[in-house]
């Protein structure tokens, strides 16, 4: 009977300590939390309660699990398997509050500055930090976790003897990752681009969605995903409309007849602007800048404060603009001229040098 209670009351024991353990954390974060509401941290590391639990039950556990004599047969094997929890419950802690600290240090900082391309950039560097983070405590813990066991301790000599040749081939095997990597620390201390950024790479136009240490996505217009990798952007151009300030100028084109009222555009251009609520204000213009034998072009400059507005306010501009033009005026729509051509005075030379009418046929030298 002794032996079967025993691991019970060893087991229950634990679990339970660990149920009130955690329960009395969790009670006292939570007030923390109430009664500092102006930091996130209390509340965030309320968050690591699991793992927390898993690391007093484990711990619990490993150190009393010997006592339950019924288990004697297995002891070697609960043990490890006891120390494997520990191990890997530890480092989903370590990562759990590292990521609450991280979070409630760009918290404030966000509070502080109110500038949204520095905190689009610290954003940035905040979240490749912790996939840094999160990595290397990953890897401490499978090594880790690895040592428990005697033959990988043996073996841990040759392991050694050989780190310098595996490097290299590693090295050669990885040096594209290994590339990535780099170059995703260089965007992110670099400032080259940060999450939330418009840019146009490849002729798509799109915002940055996702940055890691390999790869970054940027979503389109269109909601498609674009997902390549970080070393593009240190390695090609690319255009970034979000650096410095985001305020754009948008050119909007027409080809009308060379009959078209462009005075009168030009007030109307102001009218339509100033009715137009993504227009900034800061500028307009409209001139002709070419013509053809059959048109003009005639462009338009609009501003605005970022791309979305610029892009607003161009197509606004272009389809009131041929609206305007339809109805008051659409002799200065595009046409194809099918009139006689008014002839200079005296009429057509012929090729003899005598003067000819208009229809009448080319002499042709005979009778």
């Amino acid at each position: 009977m002794e032996n079967v209670l025993r691991p019970v009351i060893v087991v229950g024991g634990a679990v339970v300590l660990t149920v009130l353990i955690g329960w009395a954390t969790d009670l006292l974060l939570r007030k923390a939390d109430e009664r500092h509401s102006e930091t996130p941290l209390w509340g965030l590391l309320r968050r690591a309660r699991v793992p927390y639990q898993l690391v007093l039950c484990a711990a619990l556990l490993r150190g009393s699990y010997d006592q339950a004599e019924l288990l004697q047969e297995h002891r070697v094997g609960i043990g490890r398997a006891l120390t494997l929890v520990l191990i890997g419950s530890a480092a989903w802690l370590v990562v759990r509050i590292a990521a609450a600290v991280v979070e409630t240090s760009y918290s404030r900082y966000a509070r502080a500055h109110r500038d949204p391309a520095r905190l689009r950039r610290v954003r940035t560097q905040v979240s490749l930090i912790m996939r840094v983070v999160s990595a290397v405590v990953g890897v401490v813990a499978v090594a880790s976790m690895l040592l428990t066991f005697p033959a990988m301790r043996a073996a841990g000599a040759s392991l050694l003897a050989s780190a310098g040749i595996l490097g290299i081939v590693a090295g050669v095997a990885a040096q594209s990752t290994l590339a990535n990597m780099f170059a995703g620390l260089q965007i992110a201390f670099g400032d080259m681009v940060r999450l939330g950024d418009t840019v146009v790479v490849d002729g798509e136009w799109g915002t940055v969605e996702e940055i890691t240490l390999t790869f970054l996505t940027v979503r389109t217009w269109d909601e498609r995903r674009i997902t390549m990798p970080v070393s593009y952007f240190t390695s090609k151009p690319f255009e970034n409309w979000s650096r410095g300030t985001p305020q754009m100028t948008g050119i909007v084109f027409w080809h009308l007849d060379h009959s078209a009222p462009v005075e009168a555009m030009r007030e109307k251009l102001r009218d339509l602007l100033r009715e137009c609520p993504a227009w900034d204000g800061r500028d307009y213009s409209l001139a002709v800048t070419d013509s053809t034998p059959n048109t003009l072009q005639v462009r338009a400059l609009v501003t605005a404060k970022d791309a979305d507005d610029v892009w607003t306010v161009r197509v606004t501009v272009r389809e009131q603009m041929i609206r305007w033009l339809c109805a008051e005026h659409p002799y200065a729509l595009p046409r194809v001229n099918t009139a006689d051509a008014v002839l200079p005075p005296g009429g057509i030379p012929s090729p003899d040098g005598a003067p000819r009418r208009a229809h009448e046929p080319p002499r042709t030298g005979r009778g």
